[in-house]
């Protein structure tokens, strides 16, 4: 019998009536397939447990955090295997540990160096439902690992990719991957297929659909991913092999970025060195820099501003001399296998943007993607424009 992976996000196992419908979907499953399950944390308990350690620590200890953070899936695991075995199915649920995740030594975006799947294959010989914690694994030390926001997708297709699963299937409150975010764009549309590129493309760029590092892994496989809703029994999007056109597939905007600007009244390359250092130091990555320095320090990058707390700690600590400023930007990035083979997409991208006079601070292309830093965030409007004109 076939195995197939089926995962359910924080949204679709929020509360026990939501618990309930996954049980249903797992149950109409059951006959026809050997099923492993992975869920994420209900609702936004990951958040929750996240805001308390911070009021705790300003810089919570990594491996304090990791332990933190696992117990919200562990929690999902066994509140879906009590209701299931309550059902008349026999099930199990399993820890990241107890699954065989084994990962690297780093904390809260951990890799998955190998699954041994001995404990999940015998329990599905047992005829068992196998319920295991997404986005957690254990390290050489023996200590819990986690593997960064939404590495439940990941758990899942390293475990569909482990145990040479049929298919992978992800559910969530969304029927699909859209062309854009439907909450910003009325008149997004859901696609019915996609490359693994294009998937990770996407991903990457900001858009809160799947976990980039299990589309590398599903591409490294060839492990067919579909996502869908938990809520209905529509079709979904399948994410496989690249069969490339030029056509624009998705515009994705993201909104969660910071502009740092760095002056001082001096400049050498030693100190720009050092300065640099002082940020990779303390894991605070530029996602795009910039360096307009002659006789002055002058520096521009990009930061995500899920660590501008953490920048801020930095610049109160090290970087005090400095004339440092931020501000709040946007990126879009137009999406499509092939799409740089089509002069007309640029074209139109450029006209958008001196129709409304719009200031960029970065553009970047490849034969799957057009990028663009904006000097500002966006209103929703102008992504509903590059939506109009370009699908």
């Amino acid at each position: 019998m076939d195995t197939i992976v089926l995962k359910f996000g924080g949204s679709s196992v929020a509360d026990n009536i939501k618990l309930n419908i996954v049980a249903n979907k797992i149950i109409d499953l059951y006959n026809k397939y050997n099923i492993v399950v992975v869920v994420s944390a209900q609702g936004k308990t990951t958040d929750k447990l996240l805001k308390e350690a911070y009021e705790l620590s300003a810089i919570p200890n990594n491996r304090e955090l990791d332990v933190l953070l696992s117990s919200g899936e562990q929690i999902s695991i066994s509140k879906l295997s009590i209701l299931l075995n309550n059902l008349g199915y026999e099930t199990i649920s399993l820890t990241g540990w107890q699954a065989g995740i084994i990962t690297n030594n780093t904390n809260q975006n951990s890799i998955i160096e190998y699954i041994d799947t001995n404990r999940i294959q015998q329990e599905l010989l047992n005829k068992k439902i196998v319920v295991v914690a997404g986005f957690q694994g254990i390290n050489e030390n023996l200590d819990i690992s986690t593997l960064g926001r939404g590495g439940s997708d990941t758990t899942a297709v390293a475990l569909a990719a482990a145990l040479k699963a049929k298919h992978c299937y992800i559910f969530s409150d969304v029927e699909g991957v859209y062309t854009t975010d439907p909450n910003k764009v009325t008149v997004a549309k859901k696609l019915e297929t996609l490359s693994y590129l294009e998937m990770l493309d996407i991903a990457d760029e900001g858009a809160k659909v799947l976990h980039n590092r299990c589309i590398n892994i599903a591409d490294k496989f060839k492990i067919p991913i579909i996502t869908k809703s938990t809520f209905n029994n529509s079709k979904g999007t399948i994410i496989q092999e690249n069969i490339e056109n030029n056509k624009v597939k998705s515009i994705v905007k993201n909104d969660e970025l910071i502009l740092i600007n760095i002056k001082y009244e001096t400049y050498s390359l030693q100190m720009f060195s050092q300065l640099y250092e002082t940020l990779i130091m303390h894991e605070i990555i530029p996602l795009k820099l910039i360096n307009n320095s002659t006789n002055l320090l002058d520096i521009n990058f990009v930061i995500n501003s899920s660590i501008l707390n953490k920048f801020q700690i930095v610049l109160e600590k090290e970087l005090k001399t400095f004339n440092i400023s931020y501000k709040n930007i946007s990126k879009i990035s137009v999406i499509g296998s092939g799409i740089n083979t089509n002069s007309e997409n640029l074209q139109k991208i450029l006209n958008i943007i001196n129709i409304n006079n719009l200031s960029f601070f970065d553009i970047t292309l490849n034969s799957n993607k057009i990028a663009i830093i904006f000097n500002m965030k966006l209103p929703n409007s102008v992504l509903e424009q590059f939506h109009n004109t370009l699908i």
